[in-house]
């Protein structure tokens, strides 16, 4: 049994994929059995309360995480693993359950271990890769996110975890690639909320955000979706991003330069009348 005192979990988002979905239980779901149907001349006083269902080691362990749980999920987990040392699946989610309790190294741990006992588990070759996100070893980052997308290039969050991570390494036009074959694979892929189970993970912090903004707005625009590259040139202005007046300079962004809010984004500022 795992027993770990961690720190606070960490911030990252989680991306239902290839995780099964998990059985739930609630106090309000679990109700009262009707009295049992009697001839008139019956009268009866007995109640009668079904039997309380019954978690499987892996549904009352997925029930934990959906709870943030995140100690009891490892426990359950970890007995798992135990039992099943060549499952992938139980080896990832223990993983993932560390991980959202900032145990890093034992985290990395068990995602390689699940990698070993599957070598086309994408999805924790992904958590290998946020791991080396999160301690800012972006080289590694990257080489783990392009070997998931060999296992699996049909996954949009593994193309958008590479753009994140060529970001924050500086390679701003390999991370505009990366996000623009996310969006060909799902447009409204960075509108869309990430949901708290499943078993691939996705850190989408960055520093710089009104860059970022302004990358993504580009990627937008050159994927042909101009609502939303306008929408993010008005979140990276709004960042302050020191360098819209690029948005004139880039052939990427032609298509947009006569749209009024565009317009009114990049026009100068009005000189202040002098106060008396």
């Amino acid at each position: 049994m795992i027993s770990l005192r961690l720190a606070l979990p960490v911030s990252v988002l989680l991306v239902t994929l290839t995780a099964p979905s998990i059985g739930q239980t609630s106090d309000d779901a679990r109700k009262e059995a009707a009295f049992p149907m009697q001839a008139p001349s019956q009268v009866s006083t007995a109640r009668t309360t079904p039997a309380e269902p019954k978690l499987a080691p892996e549904e009352m362990a997925d029930l934990y995480m959906a709870r943030k749980q995140y100690r009891e999920a490892s426990e359950e987990y970890k007995r798992l693993t135990d039992q099943n040392p060549k499952n992938a699946v139980y080896l990832n989610k223990l993983g993932i359950s560390l991980h959202q309790q900032s145990a890093l190294t034992l985290a990395l741990k068990y995602y390689q271990r699940a990698v070993k006992a599957d070598p086309q588990y994408a999805d924790a070759e992904n958590n290998i890769g946020t791991i080396w996100y999160q301690r800012k070893r972006y080289g590694k980052a990257i080489r783990a996110y392009q070997k998931a997308i060999k296992m699996r290039d049909d996954m949009p969050v593994l193309y958008s975890n590479l753009g994140y991570a060529y970001f924050s390494d500086g390679k701003y036009e390999e991370a505009i690639s990366a996000f623009r074959v996310a969006l060909a694979k799902d447009p409204q892929f960075f509108e869309r909320g990430a949901t708290r189970t499943g078993s691939i993970l996705q850190d989408r912090s960055v520093s710089d955000r009104g860059r970022f903004y302004f990358l993504l707005a580009k990627s937008f625009a050159q994927s042909g979706n101009l609502e939303r590259c306008v929408l993010y040139l008005r979140k990276a202005k709004d960042e302050g991003y020191a360098s819209m007046l690029d948005v004139k300079k880039d052939p990427a962004f032609a298509a947009v330069l006569k749209d009024p809010v565009v317009i009114e984004m990049l026009a100068p500022k009005p000189l202040e009348s002098a106060q008396p």
